[in-house]
């Protein structure tokens, strides 16, 4: 017994992949084609009510509920240098099933509700070049250029990527730009603002420096939803991704900017309490 147990507590510290809680698929569940056929007339705030819905409910593909692990290091001021282990989704938000499934980008705070229900968070810059470098399997970036706010070219631009694919599997990238966290969002003197960051090239350069000029409600086809667990190993021991952000000797690990001080996008709902 004693030996089983040791076994256990050793495979689950040297896991690969870290499943997230979140309900079972309904037998019901719309899958990713008949999802974009429903939401193509409807209107932003209406699909991504929709899209938050279906994805707690748990209308997500299986292979997206095992998160998976990315392994980096830094040297804090004193020297120290420190190791983390965190767990990633392998490709971005999606709605439907293993065999037809569609990614979905999202406004920020749509994005945000669904990382707060599924114990999650957004990536900094400094994690999704560590994301980038660790992927199995690198595509390179289609951008297009006409209608590139609606839903059709989401759906377009989802096939587009599938035909890249091409049925290879593991953690992806170079196929979006990332939504992330940033301190340049608190600094920004213009309000409601969303950063994105990312859509590297095979010689892992990001076509899309760190930029918040679009307004948070502002989304387009480019745009991916990668989500993080929230829970991360630092030398050894499991902490709140905050905890790291907050501590000057460890936010090195998943932070490189001069602030690393913006954890989370507000709600419309959390915006009204505070203004009243």
């Amino acid at each position: 017994m004693y030996r089983l147990l040791i076994l256990i507590i050793f495979l689950t510290a040297c896991s690969s992949s870290q499943k997230i809680v979140i309900p079972a698929r309904p037998a019901e569940a719309i899958n990713g084609t008949d999802f974009y056929k429903k939401v193509i007339p409807l209107t932003r705030e209406e699909r991504e009510s929709i899209v938050v819905k279906e994805v707690l409910s748990g209308n997500i593909p299986s292979f997206l509920k095992y998160f998976v692990r990315i392994a980096t290091e830094a040297t804090d001021s004193l020297g120290i240098i420190h190791k983390a282990v965190y767990y990633v989704s392998p490709d971005y938000l999606s709605v439907g099933s293993n065999a037809d499934f569609a990614r979905i980008p999202l406004t920020p705070v749509a994005a945000q509700k669904i990382a707060d229900g599924l114990h999650c968070f957004l990536p900094t810059r400094k994690m999704v070049n560590d994301i980038y470098r660790q992927s199995v399997v690198k595509l390179e970036p289609i951008p297009l250029y006409q209608y590139r706010d609606s839903a059709l070219m989401f759906w377009q631009h989802h096939l587009m990527i599938e035909g890249q694919r091409k049925l290879r599997r593991g953690l992806i990238a170079g196929i979006k730009k990332d939504v992330v966290i940033s301190g340049k969002i608190s600094r920004d003197p213009k309000p409601h603002r969303v950063a994105i960051y990312g859509w590297h090239t095979p010689e892992g350069k990001p076509i899309q420096p760190l930029y918040t000029g679009h307004v948070d409600w502002y989304v387009d086809y480019s745009h991916g939803i990668r989500l993080v667990y929230s829970k991360i190993k630092v030398d050894g021991r499991w902490m709140e991704y905050e905890e790291i952000l907050k501590n000057p000797l460890l936010k090195g690990l998943l932070c490189d900017e001069e602030y690393c001080d913006f954890y989370k996008y507000e709600w419309e709902e959390v915006r009204k309490s505070v203004s009243q």
